[in-house]
């Protein structure tokens, strides 16, 4: 292991206050969706976090593992696996009771053209998966996306602003929400609404994006001028210790970054350490999609990985020619097109 690759796995560890709540956890947790993303580190960070705890708990993953191999890492991880298409009964009656469920399941990238599936994942589903874990609390994942564009004067958008979505993704994970609501106050399921704006890491991510274009001279579109940016491991941290705050009716919870964040700051930072110089196109709007996630802050502390060192850390990671998914967040999309 390098030693950039052991400073990213120290990032990765649990924290006290994570070990102490899982501590006083009751029941298993169970991770729909794990093949995503956030999934596999989401799992392997609880995994990690009960192991110190020292409690007896299963860690199980959900997903359909197209991706080659995972499945079989996440065994190795000590992660119980199940292969399942949440979309077919069959496959999500066949689930078992779980105390404790994290909810990333959904659709974003290629909405476009396919509208009706992404309805179908992003709120139909919900339903489903709402009824059938009816005894169980829940932290389901949103997005930041249901907020309308805000002033950047105004520090993003707290938990009171009413959604207003731009375009069919957007509204569909409106339309999740709505469902997991819902069903928390007829079945009285304690549910955490879980509004996320952006998670970060050195494999993807706004930041990771910003700097391949720079490292790789291609200019920075300033349409969208600043963003909220997370660690991923802290976004996780977040998650799962957000099982102790799901309630009824459900609550709703911003998960973002301190700082509202310039775009074209960032680009000129990465230029800094990689020695490019930075193009830019267009302009800075006054406007922007920003959470304000004082809440989370009250409740979880502040993130432990800061805007520099998660700069620092990413710079590095593609100087050394580091492993990236390619799977773009589209940070930059105003009218809600995906």
């Amino acid at each position: 292991m390098t030693s950039l690759e052991k400073r990213y796995q120290e990032l990765l560890e649990p924290s006290e206050q994570l070990i102490s709540d899982i501590v006083n956890l009751e029941g298993d947790i169970m991770i729909l969706g794990v093949g995503g993303k956030m999934g596999p580190s989401l799992a392997r960070l609880a995994k990690r976090a009960i192991d110190k705890a020292g409690v007896k708990k299963m860690v199980i993953g959900v997903a359909r593992f197209s991706e080659k191999g995972l499945e079989e890492e996440l065994n190795h991880d000590g992660i119980k696996t199940i292969r399942a298409d949440l979309l077919e009964d069959d496959n999500l009656n066949a689930l078992p009771s779980i105390n404790n469920i994290l909810y990333l399941a959904g659709t974003k990238f290629g909405t476009t053209g396919k509208e009706s599936f992404t309805w179908a994942m992003n709120a139909y589903l919900p339903g489903r998966v709402a009824q059938h874990f009816k005894d169980s609390r829940i932290v389901a994942f949103s997005t930041g996306n249901v907020y309308p564009l805000t002033p950047v004067k105004m520090g993003g958008a707290d938990e009171t602003v009413s959604p207003q979505p731009i375009g069919e993704y957007a509204q569909s994970c409106l339309g999740r929400e709505r469902l997991f609501q819902y069903y928390s106050g007829k079945n009285k399921t304690p549910i955490l609404i879980y509004r996320l704006n952006y998670a970060n890491d050195v494999t993807y991510g706004v930041l990771l994006e910003i700097a391949k274009s720079v490292k790789e001279k291609r200019a920075i579109d300033l349409r969208m001028g600043h963003v909220n940016v997370i660690w991923q491991g802290d976004a996780n941290e977040f998650a799962l210790r957000s099982l102790h705050h799901c309630a009824v009716p459900s609550k709703i919870l911003n998960i973002a970054g301190p700082e509202t964040v310039s775009v074209r700051w960032l680009a000129s930072e990465f230029g800094k350490l990689f020695g490019e110089d930075v193009k830019f196109v267009n302009d800075e709007q006054d406007t922007a999609l920003l959470n304000n996630a004082a809440e989370s802050f009250r409740l979880f502390g502040y993130p432990k990985v800061s805007l520099k060192n998660m700069i620092e850390l990413i710079a590095d990671w593609i100087k050394e020619g580091g492993k990236t998914i390619n799977k773009p967040t589209h940070f930059q999309e105003r009218a809600g097109q995906f």
